[in-house]
């Protein structure tokens, strides 16, 4: 008889799971479940109290068992900055899930049919790569079909942030280098899709005001449940130009840090372009 078919686990349960991720031999399976008929104790509580498991360990096991993506510490290229990637049980990412709830609930009463929302600031430092790629995170974790499109062709920072290649993306779409299902990265246990930036071009206002950035928004909508996209700072007319190109706008400030002014103009010049504002994000001073 083959050892696994002695422990009488039930199929995709807690002890499978940990058994099937290397955690948990067959015979140490064995063991919780006999401690767990005497204590009365859940699975994975007996599995950590007798030491054969970590808390982390239950926790990827619960990702898994419901479908949650989240990866382990050391197990990706993604930064430790895309904190809702390795840690979505913190009060930080809970905050999030409420930014992704109320985009949700702002899109609905908008009747928005558009799935883009770009990610704007006013200038530098206020965290709109942070969010982007975070929020992005959430949306997957909700099993929402995920796209983030680094639409910053001066600093891009999606790639890194994510441990991804960027030779080509976004710039490279748009100057007809590259087909697009060709330049969407998926990463790996996570659930979601990226556009990188691509090279840096000479000319990113040109390309992001031709029509080839209107037709790649329209494409992608029957592939994708929702679109976060990138910019650079609104000190440029990128920021304005995505922001009125998508039709939605996230606008993220740093507390004691964003002035007013700056601020108040972003946001009255997207409206005037049409660009229906889905919301403001404080985010710590950095």
């Amino acid at each position: 008889m083959n050892p696994r078919e002695s422990v009488p686990l039930v199929p995709g349960s807690i002890g499978e799971i940990l058994i099937a991720l290397g955690r948990l031999t067959t015979q140490q399976a064995a063991l919780v479940l006999e401690d767990q008929k005497r204590t009365g104790q859940p699975f994975g509580e007996a599995a950590v109290r007798l030491r054969l498991v970590s808390p982390d360990d239950i926790r990827n096991a619960l990702s898994s068992q419901f479908r949650y993506p989240f990866l382990e510490v050391g197990s990706s290229a993604v930064k430790r900055e895309v904190i809702a990637a390795y840690n979505p049980f913190s009060p930080e990412v809970e905050a999030l899930r409420g930014v992704r709830a109320r985009i949700i609930l702002r899109g609905l009463a908008m009747q928005r049919k558009e799935k883009a929302i770009a990610v704007v600031s006013p200038g530098h430092g206020d965290g709109r790569s942070f969010l982007t790629s975070n929020l992005a995170v959430v949306f997957a974790q909700l099993g929402e079909r995920t796209l983030v499109i680094d639409g910053d062709l001066r600093k891009p920072d999606q790639h890194r942030l994510f441990g991804l290649e960027n030779r080509e993306g976004l710039s490279s779409v748009l100057a007809g280098r590259s087909a697009l299902a060709q330049a969407i990265q998926k990463v790996p246990n996570l659930n979601l899709s990226v556009l990188t930036s691509g090279p840096l071009p000479p000319n990113p206002q040109e390309l992001l005001l031709g029509p080839a950035l209107v037709q790649l928004l329209s494409g992608i909508a029957k592939d994708f449940d929702i679109v976060l996209v990138d910019t650079p700072a609104a000190t440029n007319a990128d920021a304005f130009t995505l922001g009125a190109r998508t039709g939605a706008a996230l606008l993220v400030v740093s507390r004691n840090k964003t002035p007013l002014g700056p601020t108040r103009q972003l946001k009255d010049s997207l409206e005037h372009s049409g660009c229906q504002m889905i919301g403001a994000v404080m985010n710590s001073a950095q």
